[in-house]
């Protein structure tokens, strides 16, 4: 960054292709691990709840107290990022990710279980971190390649949800034979541990590197100074706390839409994804290795849609490509848990609801860094994306009572889920048109 004042400066130091590139595949490789972790528990919990004698209601009720939790750890991750800086933030978010998978390994029970499995809001925070992270590398970015298509190349990053899912697939499948479920907690630990040493090397952000600066200009007294620095570079002059700004201005309808689309569309991840698993061996009657290797199979599927709606996300409106999204993934999902009978149709169905449930996630990562301010870019995207957890929890006590009343899998995931990610697609067009980051 620039040391003296100038009138002249009026864009932000480059970053260099070769650092750029770096960002990106620590993103992605970060995020793969955190989901790793996340979806982990999800996928164990039925030889979880067999280890310990728990009956389906309670195995759902242990998964929501787990997301409340985790709910609140993520919440605290967006200030925090935004008062360390990005790069100390992934950091962080990683170095929690490994943390979760060691401590979930010495499970003695319900009330330790649901403790410890909170710090996974760390490695759930981690996608928020990144897009906060890449939306202003990618800004700035010498690689004009990546700016160019910077929505299609996002997504190819967030696709380590996907990615995440079918590897956690094929690694329970593969050693839960071998080391039991806690050994496969353990074996989480280390590329995350690697991740987490690699990413010190990253730079930090220009654009959080002058917020620093500014700030440490407004505590020294140079209040003035400050003010006509900020108005060179077009930011904010008078900065409000990273919370409350995302409920101001501009950015309050973004954060009032997407914080009501954002939980319901966690209806259909809760149960979809996270209780993928369960929703195969007791709503579509498949055996728990089947529902493995089908899962294997859907998010195969999951990582294409993630590449198709990173690139319609640069073409099209962003918010429209999400919305349109969702509303196919809801009725894709209908018909999983409707008509879909055999292998082929419930592959086939599930695998469409996948593709258009999460692949919208790459454009709305992006979308929701473009419409904050470098102050409050963190918190107001971490803040959204920990709203997923109480759409989670809510989704996991409406299931957990129909469940305790009798009602089906297959109708609770029906109702639940995919009616849940049809009303997030609807909620979306509410939400506004922002240019890009560099407009």
């Amino acid at each position: 960054m620039p040391t003296k004042l100038s009138l002249n400066v009026r864009s932000f130091p480059r970053v260099s292709s070769q650092d750029t590139r770096r960002a990106t595949i620590f993103a992605f490789l970060a995020w793969l691990f955190a989901v790793y972790d996340y979806i982990l528990f999800g996928m164990l919990l039925p030889p979880i709840s067999d280890h310990f004698g728990w009956s389906v209601a309670t195995a759902s009720l242990v998964s929501t107290l787990v997301t409340v939790g985790t709910a609140i750890v993520a919440l605290a991750v967006g200030p925090i990022v935004d008062r360390i800086g990005r790069r100390r933030g992934m950091i962080l978010t990683v170095s929690g990710t490994a943390l979760a998978s060691a401590a979930s390994a010495l499970t003695p029970g319900i009330s330790y279980l649901v403790g410890i499995r909170a710090l996974g809001g760390l490695g759930l925070a981690e996608q928020a971190v990144n897009a906060t992270y890449l939306n202003e590398i990618y800004a700035v970015t010498e690689d004009e390649k990546i700016k160019k298509h910077r929505g299609l190349v996002y997504g190819l990053v967030q696709g380590g949800w996907p990615l995440g899912v079918l590897f956690a697939s094929a690694f329970v499948a593969i050693f839960l034979p071998l080391v039991g479920w806690r050994g496969c907690f353990l074996l989480a630990v280390f590329p995350a541990a690697v991740i987490a040493l690699a990413r010190r090397g990253l730079k930090e952000s220009p654009q959080f590197e002058l917020e620093m600066r500014l700030r440490k200009m407004r505590k020294q007294g140079q209040v003035e100074q400050a003010t006509t620095l900020a108005r060179e570079y077009g930011i904010d002059e008078h900065p409000t706390a990273p919370f409350a700004a995302i409920f101001r201005g501009r950015a309050l309808r973004t954060t009032l839409v997407l914080g009501l689309a954002w939980p319901l569309n966690w209806f259909g991840t809760q149960i979809f994804i996270v209780l993928g698993t369960t929703v195969l061996t007791e709503g579509k009657h498949v055996s728990f290795t089947g529902s493995l290797v089908m899962l294997i199979l859907i998010n195969a599927v999951g990582y294409l849609g993630y590449i198709f709606h990173g690139w319609a996300g640069d073409r099209f409106d962003r918010r429209a490509v999400i919305a349109v999204g969702w509303l196919i993934s809801g009725v894709m999902f209908a018909l999983t848990m409707t008509i879909a009978s055999g292998t082929f149709a419930v592959v086939t169905f599930y695998s469409l609801g996948m593709f258009f449930l999460v692949g919208p996630y790459a454009p709305l990562l992006f979308y929701m860094g473009e419409c904050y301010e470098t102050g409050c870019r963190a918190t107001g995207t971490t803040f959204l994306n920990a709203l997923g957890q109480p759409g989670a929890i809510l989704a996991g006590l409406i299931t957990t009572a129909m469940l305790a009343a009798g009602v089906s899998w297959n109708q609770s995931a029906l109702l639940v889920g995919a009616g849940g990610v049809f009303l997030s697609g609807l909620v979306m067009f509410g939400a506004r048109t922002v240019k890009k980051l560099d407009d």
